[in-house]
């Protein structure tokens, strides 16, 4: 079964969260939207008490490659500024933060492989 591309990213997200809250992180906004850009997943680390900014891509199948080399140095720079749009959008002036990617690929919907880069930019 192939999904859209709306279907796909939010089954990613889903399981990226599911695995995030898994492993005892507090979820603190998901699919947060300045302007015109979006963070899939803002969280706090419970190992360190980072706050986590979490990029996710989802694909199907290889045809377009890894779904990790997606991010280009552009996304990097865009989710970046977003995450910095966001720490000023509350107010937040002193933190630890990091940038985390999670890779999902769902070649078996039942079954998709999921790699998390921690701190990935």
């Amino acid at each position: 079964m192939k999904l859209d591309k709306k279907e796909l990213a939010k089954r990613g997200e889903d399981l990226a969260a599911k695995i995030l809250i898994d492993n005892g992180y507090q979820i603190l906004e998901r699919n947060y939207r300045f302007s015109h850009g979006e963070i899939d997943i803002i969280a706090i680390d419970p190992k360190n008490g980072f706050t986590v900014f979490v990029e996710v891509k989802a694909r199907q199948n290889l045809e377009f490659g890894e779904p990790e080399y997606s991010i280009t140095k552009n996304k990097q720079k865009q989710i970046r500024k977003l995450a910095e749009l966001y720490l000023y959008d509350k107010g937040i002036t002193e933190i630890d933060c990091r940038f985390d990617v999670f890779a999902i690929l769902f070649e078996d919907l039942n079954n998709p492989v999921v790699n998390h880069y921690e701190n990935a930019f």
